[in-house]
């Protein structure tokens, strides 16, 4: 019987109306006692779902019951993960692993994640691995079905997402944990830990850069013709909320990241690993101007190859206020003045630069290493933050009722909203005054429909 969106999407309202799951309802709403197995689900099961799910799957109270995705299968041997995606390769990647100590383990599969939350009660988490204009929905759907939820970076595809997403999290209470792993290293924390010391004086300044690259370097537009869709692939609900278009393996697998339908260009799959540091140790929030310029082709439907972009955050009670600027594409900063002789600036990192000196640490949570301070500065104060196991390990507390996780919702959509403000920009052509309170630009009304985007029948949020 075929089963209709909309039919799909009240099933899974009653789920999470009638949310029924024996330990729960024993322990209490969404509660995983600490002796239990988490019933893990993946939503989207291609190269960097299965990147993660292959780590989790290794913690001793993680079971993998489900895999939804709208591919059957793929192959992502052309990419740099050197795998195969979807749900029947997935399925039987888990059965295999849990097989070995569970004999006739079995994954149930499905091609709606909806129909997925709607069928299986028995699912407590959820680890979401879809392109990046579904995060919002599948997060959403998930938290209000009552399920704690892992989902990739950006954690969402446009600034109003990411206010819905943190406002959701934090109505349910759920565990919540975005998928920017450097966040969890203790080299971020060491950074943190030294700039708080005063080991740099007061942070004026802050550069990160980081590579990135386009998928599909020769194209300056869409695509303009139209291919076969792939046997076992279902186009439609791959798309979700996005307006009809054609099948093109310039978006599927993994390449839709050059197009701002689906991605955001290097801005938004890179900041949210390289300007954490900086806004967690600085407490960055809401800039007031936020400037960035493309290099190379970059249009209303494609990204560029590389940007060069700044980022004006006010003073507040902690500091005065800082200049961000991000370089991607192969773009880098100035050689600092104290850098090594005869050492080359590395292709990706952040360099604070304060009063008293310059602090660089590796991208993504690389460990900090002091430039031009005095020596009597210690070279590692005292730890103040709390170090974690791994990222995966964090998350899976917080759903055992242990503290928040380090990068929940909560801040994952300020960071997120970061990274999209600069996108914001390139797609606009313009430097954006910020009205973090209104959600808006003055004067550019244009922006508007980036700020939050058009939804189809059936995937809108709430």
């Amino acid at each position: 019987m075929k089963i209709s969106r909309r039919t799909l999407i009240g099933a899974a309202a009653t789920a999470a109306t009638f949310h029924i799951v024996p330990r729960h309802v024993l322990g209490g709403p969404k509660f995983v006692a600490p002796s239990d197995k988490i019933n893990l689900a993946i939503v989207g099961a291609g190269g960097r779902g299965r990147q993660v799910l292959k780590g989790m799957m290794q913690e001793p109270d993680v079971r993998v019951v489900a895999v939804a995705d709208p591919a059957t299968e793929f192959s992502l041997q052309d990419f740099y993960y050197r795998d195969e995606g979807g749900r029947e390769p997935t399925r039987k990647m888990v059965e295999q692993f849990y097989g070995a100590q569970e004999a006739g383990f079995q994954c149930s599969t499905f091609e709606d994640f909806r129909e997925m939350l709607a069928e299986k009660s028995d699912i407590d988490a959820i680890l979401c691995g879809t392109p990046d204009h579904l995060h919002a929905y599948v997060s959403i759907t998930a938290m209000r079905a009552g399920k704690h939820v892992y989902c990739e970076k950006p954690l969402t595809h446009n600034i109003w997402e990411a206010r819905q997403v943190a406002r959701v999290a934090k109505q349910t209470g759920l565990a919540t944990q975005m998928g920017n792993q450097g966040h969890s290293t203790n080299g971020i924390r060491e950074t943190c830990e030294l700039l708080w010391s005063g080991a740099i004086g007061n942070v004026r300044e802050v550069k990160a850069w980081v590579s990135g690259h386009r998928w599909n370097p020769t194209l300056t537009d869409k695509p303009t013709t139209s291919t076969a869709v792939p046997k076992g692939l279902n186009w439609d609900l791959w798309l979700g909320p996005r307006r009809e278009r054609s099948f093109e393996p310039a978006y599927f697998p993994v390449a839709w990241r050059d197009f701002w339908a689906f991605g955001n260009s290097n801005i938004g799959d890179f900041a949210c690993h390289d300007l954490d540091a900086a806004c967690w140790a600085l407490d960055l929030k809401d800039p007031t101007t936020i400037d960035f310029t493309p290099a190379g082709p970059c249009n209303a439907e494609i990204g560029p190859h590389g940007c060069l972009g700044y980022y004006e955050f006010p003073a507040n009670e902690k500091r005065g206020s800082v200049r961000v600027t991000w370089y991607d594409g192969g773009l880098r900063p100035p050689v600092p003045v104290h850098w090594p002789d005869n050492t080359p600036l590395p292709s990706r990192g952040i360099l604070f630069e304060g009063d008293e000196g310059s602090l660089f640490c590796g991208g993504a949570g690389g460990a900090p290493t002091l430039l031009g301070t005095s020596s009597a500065v210690p070279a590692k104060p005292e730890p103040s933050i709390t170090r974690v196991a791994s990222h995966a390990r964090n998350w899976l507390d917080a759903c055992k009722g242990g503290e928040p996780a380090g990068s929940n919702f909560g801040y994952g959509a300020n960071l997120t909203e970061i990274a999209l403000l600069g996108a914001l920009s390139l797609r606009t052509g313009k430097r954006i005054e910020w009205n973090a309170q209104s959600m808006s630009v003055p004067e550019l009304p244009e922006a508007d429909a980036i700020i939050k985007e058009h939804y189809r029948a059936d995937w809108t949020i709430s």
